[in-house]
């Protein structure tokens, strides 16, 4: 099958099965799983137009909601710190978007930036995996402030990197503010969801605009929701398996597994064009 949007050439149930995969994986951590979706996308399936981040952002916004419905419904979603989520990286992941179509167009250097993303995703999720401070108190004040504060950055990362912001928001909050992961997993999603619609529409308006001139930064809709349609199953079915695996167990697996994606990312990068190459691309970028 062909996907005109992105060039894309593959077979059709290639995307679904991929994203039920990724989805199936991340799921139990609390995550969507799209940081492990764009480098499939990259390295697999050969798109690495600026079009990639809002393709894997409509991953987010197809696949995310079944996870939040649950939350909502057995009583589990703490509103407060969903709503603190959202205010930080709804704006971040707009200027994230202009930073990424202006700033790292060439996929070359993206590889660089997804690399480092990846790498600081691993370091949080085997902090985890280690036994670490007491959790908060049921009732104590919760630091929404400095948790918006957090996401505002978080949301320029999703916007250039095409995730919604709670694989890195979950780690930060369970870790840094000895959240229970239980209070965590429904926010982070909340603000997944809200930030991929913002992203999305970002990068859309983006596409029609003069930032866009020569470049292609519109999503791939169809390839996007053959992506939702398989995370939306994957979510499901990685909900169910969560409660048959320890939670030491899971933050492991996708730590060790981010470090060895973030170490092809670095080698690959130096292979094609060296260390002078990207220390020569980042000095003109700061000129």
């Amino acid at each position: 099958m062909h996907f005109p949007v992105s060039g894309v050439q593959c077979p059709f149930w290639l995307p679904p099965l991929a994203a039920f995969a990724v989805a199936l994986f991340a799921t139990p951590a609390g995550i969507s799983g799209a940081f492990l979706l764009l480098p499939f996308q990259m390295s697999v399936l050969g798109f690495v137009s600026p079009g990639v981040t809002p393709t894997n952002l409509i991953y987010n916004v197809v696949a995310v909601p079944g996870g939040i419905w649950r939350f909502i419904r057995e009583q589990r979603m703490d509103w407060r710190l969903a709503g603190a989520v959202i205010a930080g990286t709804a704006p971040g992941v707009i200027v994230g978007a202009i930073v990424r179509v202006r700033y790292l167009p060439d996929p070359r250097y993206i590889r660089v930036f997804v690399a480092a993303v990846l790498l600081y995703l691993a370091v949080r999720l085997l902090r985890q995996a280690a036994p670490g401070p007491g959790l908060r108190k049921p009732g104590e004040r919760l630091p929404t402030s400095r948790l918006t504060a957090v996401a505002l950055v978080v949301g320029l990362i999703g916007g250039i990197y095409g995730v919604g912001g709670g694989a890195i928001i979950a780690p930060f909050a369970m870790t840094s503010l000895c959240l229970p992961a239980r209070a965590v997993a429904g926010p982070a999603l909340a603000g997944t969801f809200v930030t991929s619609l913002v992203g999305i529409a970002s990068f859309e308006l983006i596409g029609r605009s003069a930032l866009a001139t020569g470049v292609a930064v519109r999503p791939d809709w169809v390839l996007g929701l053959l992506f939702g349609a398989g995370g939306l199953a994957g979510s499901y079915c990685g909900a169910r398996l969560q409660k048959h695996l320890p939670e030491r167990w899971i933050r492991l697996g996708l730590g060790v597994l981010l470090l060895c994606l973030a170490a092809r990312y670095f080698t690959d990068t130096i292979s094609q064009i060296g260390w002078n190459g990207i220390k020569i691309a980042l000095i003109r970028r700061s000129l």
